[in-house]
């Protein structure tokens, strides 16, 4: 009996043991873990989806869009929450106009994010949510569009299928135009549908400043119209065209030839992407001499009326020199060497500044030197220290090879003596807008006296000289206005084989040349047949010159160009 009782005592306390922890963990499920349980839960209720920026506009000067963004959506899912892919893709296929065997790979798998369709116009995004489909969801994103097609494209760049910028304007001022993007937390039941009495939290994004350029869309189009064509004609390989306003650096136009449509930019031909104008290197030729030229008379060497006598051939430092036709001896005066783009009498002129002095001025006006416009892979150019020059490099370099420059920096140059020697550093960017519309103007441009204001009207005086009757390029003068311009016609360095091959023919000039407002610079490379400056680039240069002169309101000065002997009685 007393052993019975023993047992039931024992069985007693098990059973008090059993019910003990029952109700201990009874406890802890409703007491201690519960708020840790429903965290738990309510986090697996929580979405967090990020609400991209809208990215800033580029406009031209007037404010008109190069490139805006436009209201899209993204389709997304949670693929743990499709149930069924094949029936949900098949929905799908008839309003997003994807295959259903793409859609179907998309929706399958266990990422709790990835995307359907991206960048569907807000329309089908309604449609898609009316459906109801578990798993998918609706986010709001921007469309980049580039109303004018190729309209300064290689200028502005384009945004790749991801919004990763690819090129120009809209990679070098990513961090401008993109914005901050903001994010949204919610709380969703099992079939991903948003609780609207759930938890909703919501950080804005701050949209992206518009960029406002200097670049004017008519005289952009017209530049870009000119260029292609002429490179078409000429069989070349590229070409580029550029417009600066002498007085403050403004690059009004900056054309180049191919180029490529940003809204499609898978379908843009190899070379067809980048700016030449500001990429591109090749030796200037005889635009060149005009830095020789105000080097001359900066220094006080020579004058416009000094007699030079140019010889046929030149020989120095084992190399015979030759002016681009055969000749009798010339005499000549300053102005006649440049109004008929002589080598020889480049480099007699040349031998009294030196190599030090010339390397001086050449660095002053900018080349081997950063513009400042901050283009991705812009080139500096090539320009290597008087210690490195070769026995004839310092010839050759008087005369434009030897040294490598780009459109924009040649254009700088005549800009330079346009504004009475005074080089302003060229400017792409007038400023920024924020979304108040409040307009932020950059920085000034940094401002450089290379030669005094005499100086420059005297190489101006001679540059007219090049489009008289007498010089280079008569056929290339604008009625009503004064013009002073320089051709050149240069061998062309082909890196392929490390050897002179075809030629870069170009003309710069400027306009009016007595009250200089425009530079404009054209420049062809690998033309085949002619290739002569004077022939391919003048006319694009007078197209466009004349059209921005008229756009742009500038009247005629009515002032007679002034009459320079180009040669010298013996």
């Amino acid at each position: 009996m007393a052993d019975t009782r023993r047992r039931l005592r024992a069985m007693l306390v098990v059973v008090l043991l059993v019910f003990g922890l029952f109700a201990g963990r009874l406890v802890q499920l409703q007491g201690i873990d519960a708020s840790a349980y429903a965290a738990t839960a309510q986090a697996e209720r929580m979405t967090t989806v990020v609400l991209p920026a809208t990215r800033g506009a580029i406009l031209d000067r007037d404010g008109v869009p190069l490139a805006t963004s436009l209201d899209a959506r993204d389709i997304t899912t949670d693929q743990t929450l499709v149930t069924d892919p094949a029936a949900t893709a098949s929905r799908l296929a008839r309003v997003l106009g994807i295959a259903t065997d793409v859609l179907v790979g998309r929706l399958s798998g266990t990422r709790k994010f990835a995307y359907v369709a991206r960048e569907v116009t807000p329309a089908v995004a309604r449609r898609v949510t009316a459906m109801g489909l578990q798993g998918i969801f609706t986010e709001k994103t921007s469309l980049r569009v580039y109303p004018n097609g190729e309209l300064a494209s290689n200028v502005i760049g384009y945004l790749r299928p991801d919004g990763t910028p690819g090129a120009g304007l809209e990679s070098s001022l990513d961090s401008t135009l993109s914005g901050t993007a903001g994010k949204s937390t919610f709380e969703h039941d099992r079939l991903g549908r948003r609780i609207p009495t759930g938890i909703d939290v919501e950080v804005p994004p701050v949209a992206g400043e518009d960029v406002v350029l200097t670049i004017d869309r008519d005289l952009q189009w017209v530049a870009q119209q000119a260029i292609a064509t002429r490179v078409a004609q000429a069989n070349a390989a590229s070409g580029t065209v550029v417009v600066m306003d002498v007085r403050t650096g403004k690059v009004l136009a900056m054309a180049s030839a191919p180029s490529f449509d940003p809204n499609h930019p898978s379908k843009a031909t190899p070379g067809s992407v980048g700016n030449r104008a500001l990429t591109e290197i090749y030796e200037p030729g005889s635009t060149s001499k005009i830095m020789t030229a105000a080097a001359a008379i900066e220094e006080g060497v020579v004058t416009p009326a000094s007699p030079v006598t140019v010889p046929p051939t030149l020989s120095l430092a084992g190399h015979t020199f030759h002016d681009s036709e055969p000749h009798p001896t010339e005499h000549l005066t300053f102005a006649g060497v440049l109004a008929k783009s002589s080598n020889i009498g480049t480099i007699l002129t040349y031998r009294k500044i030196g190599p030090e002095r010339l390397y001086s001025y050449l660095t002053k006006f900018g080349i081997g030197q950063p513009t400042g416009l901050n283009f991705p892979y812009e080139s500096r150019g090539l320009l290597a220290q008087p210690k490195d020059w070769s026995g004839t490099q310092g010839y050759t370099i008087a005369f434009g090879q030897g040294l490598s420059l780009t459109a924009m920096q040649a254009t700088s140059v005549f800009a330079t003596i346009a504004n009475d020697g005074v080089r302003v550093a060229p400017q792409l960017v007038a400023g920024t807008r924020d979304a108040n519309g409040v307009f932020t103007p950059a920085p000034a441009p940094a401002r450089t006296t290379v030669v005094s204001p005499a100086s420059a009207r005297a190489v101006r005086a001679m540059l007219e000289g090049v489009v008289s009757s007498e010089g280079t390029a008569p056929q290339d003068q604008i009625p009503g206005y004064r013009v002073a311009g320089k051709t050149g016609t240069a061998q062309r360095a082909d890196p392929t084989c490390g050897c002179y091959r075809g030629y870069t023919a170009s003309f710069i000039g400027i306009a009016p040349a007595d009250v200089p407002r425009l530079a404009v610079s054209v420049t062809l490379q690998d033309p085949k047949g002619v290739h002569y400056g004077g022939m391919l680039g003048g006319p694009v240069f007078k197209d466009v010159m004349s059209f921005a002169l008229k756009s742009l309101g500038v009247p005629p000065t009515g002032t007679a160009a002034p009459h320079l002997r180009l040669t010298f009685d013996r």
